[in-house]
């Protein structure tokens, strides 16, 4: 189990109310990655090839119209696909994001989960590129983005 994985399973086991244990990986996690703070995410689900972190909707992350600002949902998916990556990757593997492909597809008008998604084998079988699917849903259900984050996975140097 990853160092990420086993944070996650210490902290979110944690017997408190409130969510205390989810909140201290969240704030652990972006101290990792500084700049995943500026989205202030709240992880929900970290789980081999699904996680799924919470955007709040607030005023440092919108933009001029009041919705959340693309560039902070594509942040949001950037955090879910690392966590992720962390969680998923074969011990004898390594990985570096290549590439962002998202489109906007209704306002972000609430707090937006993130939701990052792969298939076992797509690690199982990772030789180079390697496709992590985000989305972002509304309170309502409704999907503002979707797109894919392109992985680059080879094995460790020893």
């Amino acid at each position: 189990m990853s160092q990420v994985h086993t944070l996650w399973k210490t902290a979110s086991g944690l017997p408190v109310i409130g969510g205390v244990g989810k909140r201290a990986f969240s704030i652990a996690f972006t101290q990792k990655a500084p700049y995943f703070a500026s989205i202030h995410p709240r992880f929900t689900i970290v789980e081999p090839n699904h996680v799924e972190l919470v955007i709040p909707k607030r005023r440092s992350v919108q933009n001029h119209i009041g919705t959340v600002h693309a560039i902070a949902l594509c942040n949001g998916f950037e955090a879910a696909m690392g966590a992720l990556a962390e969680v998923t990757i074969p011990k004898d593997k390594r990985w570096i994001p290549k590439g962002m492909e998202v489109a906007y597809t209704a306002k972000a008008s609430s707090d937006i989960t993130c939701i990052a998604e792969t298939d076992q084998e797509q690690w199982d079988n990772a030789d180079g590129d390697l496709a992590v699917r985000v989305r972002g849903v509304r309170d309502d259900g409704v999907v503002v983005g979707e797109g894919e984050i392109r992985l680059w996975v080879t094995p460790k140097s020893k």
